[in-house]
């Protein structure tokens, strides 16, 4: 069996949308991830749906499944759907369902949500007000110790968590909450090297400020990988490198080592700055049309 495919045992919640959304990037890349899923050798806990991106993700779990069925160790296939028996009822079931065969039913939702978030990594795809239910409730859980501290990854899937994130640092900023230990990956490319050094590196944090520094030097060395990450190079390789450096370098590799950490770094939050800035632009424009719009109405209205 193949290292990279061997079950790790690591379980991946993923919290989305039971729709689709406008654009058919959100259900092709969310399908790509369940495919990831199973490629890693992990498993997936959802809130068991034929629709939109969670049935995509459930549906690229399976199919990845059904094709490297000689790889594991089971017959059972990894993924769990976890709902209340009210929602159960709700879906017909369909091809897609019939082959979710382990299905854990709850009496509550919040029950739901805890049974969710007992996985090892949480990840959060664009949806609707479900899904920022379930980031606020568990963001909420877990700064006040009623879940286990855990690594999220946000999604960010042509930029739809932008405004969303903005306003989280904000609040913090502002001295609201504390920092949650987000991962930010804005395709399946940078999904599989964060899940290929989740792999490596998982650690199974006891407190908030642990998860907290494990997060935040992930998400500080992400962008290093994503870059370093070309044809055949893998993280594994990479990884390897690091370490060689770090143990035997002279001075002058392990410095630049450092500086090309921080370098990769930097590019990749002004990358995604100035992608903000561009969402902040359209925004400004809709937002410029609307007024004059509303402007020459009420002109209207008075002549």
């Amino acid at each position: 069996m193949d290292e990279n495919t061997k079950k790790s045992n690591l379980r991946v919640c993923v919290s989305g949308g039971h729709a689709s959304g406008n654009d058919p990037i959100y259900e092709q890349e969310t399908y790509e991830m369940g495919r990831l899923i199973v490629k890693m050798g992990f498993c997936l806990d959802y809130g068991f749906s034929n629709s939109g991106v969670m049935g995509a993700v459930a549906k690229g779990v399976l199919d990845e499944w059904e094709e490297r069925k000689e790889e594991y160790y089971s017959d059972v296939s990894p993924i769990i759907g976890i709902t209340t028996q009210e929602y159960y009822d709700l879906y017909e079931k369909d091809a897609l369902l019939e082959k979710v065969t382990n299905v854990v039913l709850t009496d509550t939702i919040e029950n739901r949500k805890k049974k969710l978030f007992d996985a090892d990594i949480i990840v959060f795809a664009p949806g609707g007000v479900g899904t920022l239910d379930e980031l606020a409730y568990d963001c909420v859980a877990m700064q006040d110790g009623f879940i286990k501290t855990k690594p999220f990854i946000i999604y960010n899937i042509n930029g739809f968590f932008y405004h969303i994130l903005e306003h989280l640092k904000e609040m913090v900023k502002s001295g609201f909450a504390q920092p949650i230990p987000f991962i930010v990956v804005d395709n399946n490319q940078e999904l599989e090297i964060a899940f290929r050094l989740f792999k490596l590196r998982y650690n199974d944090c006891e407190s908030f400020k642990e998860a907290y520094y494990h997060a935040r030097q992930l998400a500080y060395e992400l962008p290093y990988f994503i870059k370093k990450k070309v044809g055949d190079v893998w993280v594994e390789q990479i990884i390897a490198e690091m370490s060689e450096i770090e143990m035997n370098g002279t001075i002058e590799q392990k410095k630049a080592l450092h500086d090309e950490i921080e370098k990769a770094y930097l590019e990749k939050e002004i990358e995604r700055m100035y992608d903000r800035l561009a969402k902040a632009g359209r925004d400004t424009a809709v937002v410029s049309e609307k007024l004059t719009k509303l402007k020459n109405s009420r002109k209207n209205k008075l002549s």
